[in-house]
């Protein structure tokens, strides 16, 4: 049925754990004639099955898709996106009125490595991260359609900026199925638009509704930072929440242009809320004691183990910032979203800044990605999503 790929004697301990990876010096050999995509089946030297995946070049050779000897079709991938919509429905995510915005698909949290499936209303964002999933994507889409029925009925493929740069795969971004022009997703009763042609991953950071309503918590009467700001999320949250002021700040003028948008959509003339296009440290060195609470969200410092040291200076060097920054008694959401920085790193890194800031520092809360990212309990990489809540005099 499909070509073989032989594993090195005792290279299958942790496949025999179900973690979802083939490392590239755990192979053997091959049979001849496999192709970056392929479906193949993982033997182990003695040639006993051991698993079925997508085989690509790089360290990570084979994604698993199964440990079962069976074909993966249209019923494979439509009982796998069967068991995500389950266990989101079960939980309150999927088919709730208040929030239409939420991960179908979280790659090995949904023992489908390589694919990311969002969902925005009536419109689903498909995100492919190896070319095994971009293979499927047509028999994807419709299994997709034919799971969520009435619940989906566009989908976007968006994974230009996420496959290996190859000129054969014709990865560009656009509609698979249907066409909307309407980019409005209500989160817990707010609405977002939702940027899936060009905005960072498909659109939106889903991963942090949960903080985003913990921030809303703390909010009330208080002066408010949102570093990083994205689409403003956090910014909209604070303006619920009854903060008396909300500054957003970042980089790119696109991402304040998104801001503006979405607060003036959920609090149209609402006079609390600024917008600056300006550089993380330029910004908190001209600001001392201006805010009660403060978030920094940072893109991913560390995308590879490489620059794992780099990564960690920076966290340093920014949360040193933002607590010499926050007033007496201020709260400080901060946050990692480096696969490669671990819970341990990322809470050393915090702890240095506060020791560097002198100031007397409480944690309220250790934070993490919520339930419609779910972490593959074989595949603790997945834990990506780091933060933390303090408490500052």
């Amino acid at each position: 049925m499909y070509r073989n790929v032989y594993l090195k004697r005792g290279k299958d301990e942790s496949l025999k754990r179900f973690h979802p990876w083939v490392f590239s010096g755990a192979i053997q050999r091959m049979d001849e004639g496999i192709e970056e995509g392929d479906v193949v089946r993982v033997l182990n030297s003695n040639g006993d099955f051991i698993a079925v995946g997508h085989y690509q070049k790089g360290t990570i050779t084979v994604r698993v898709l199964t440990f079962e000897d069976i074909p993966i079709d249209d019923d494979f991938w439509e009982k796998s996106i069967l068991s995500a919509l389950n266990m989101r429905v079960r939980i309150g995510i999927a088919d709730n009125s208040h929030n239409n915005t939420y991960r179908l698909i979280h790659g090995e949290g949904d023992y489908l490595p390589g694919l990311i499936i969002d969902c925005y209303g009536k419109t689903a964002v498909i995100q492919a991260h190896s070319v095994g999933m971009h293979y499927s994507r047509t028999a994807i889409s419709q299994a997709l359609l034919n799971v969520m029925g009435d619940r989906i009925v566009n989908v976007f493929y968006k994974s230009e900026t996420t496959l290996p740069l190859k000129k054969d795969l014709h990865q560009e971004d656009g509609f698979i199925v249907g066409h909307t022009d309407d980019n409005v997703a209500v989160e817990n009763g707010l609405k977002f638009h939702i940027d899936w042609l060009k905005g960072q991953k498909t659109g939106f950071f889903i991963d942090q509704r949960e903080n985003r309503s913990l921030l809303e918590h703390y909010a009330k009467g208080k002066s408010v930072l949102n570093m990083f700001c994205y689409t403003g999320g956090f910014s909209v949250y604070a303006m619920r929440g009854g903060a008396k002021l909300v500054h957003s700040v970042d980089s790119s003028a696109k991402a304040i242009e998104l801001t503006k948008l979405n607060v003036g959509m959920n609090f149209p003339d609402d006079n609390r809320h600024e917008a600056f296009c300006a550089d993380a440290f330029d910004y908190l060195n001209s600001h001392d004691d201006s805010y009660d609470l403060i978030v920094l969200d940072p893109p991913a410092f560390a995308k590879h183990r490489s620059s794992l040291h780099n990564a960690l200076k920076g966290y340093i060097r920014l949360n040193v910032k933002g607590l010499e920054k926050i007033k007496h008694q201020g709260i400080l959401f901060t946050f990692s979203c480096s696969q490669v920085v671990t819970k341990e790193n990322f809470r050393t890194a915090v702890f240095t800044a506060a020791a560097q800031a002198h100031r007397k520092v409480r944690i309220l809360h250790q934070l993490h990605q919520p339930a419609d990212h779910p972490i593959n309990i074989y595949h603790p990489e997945g834990e990506y999503l780091k933060g933390l809540v303090l408490y500052v005099e």
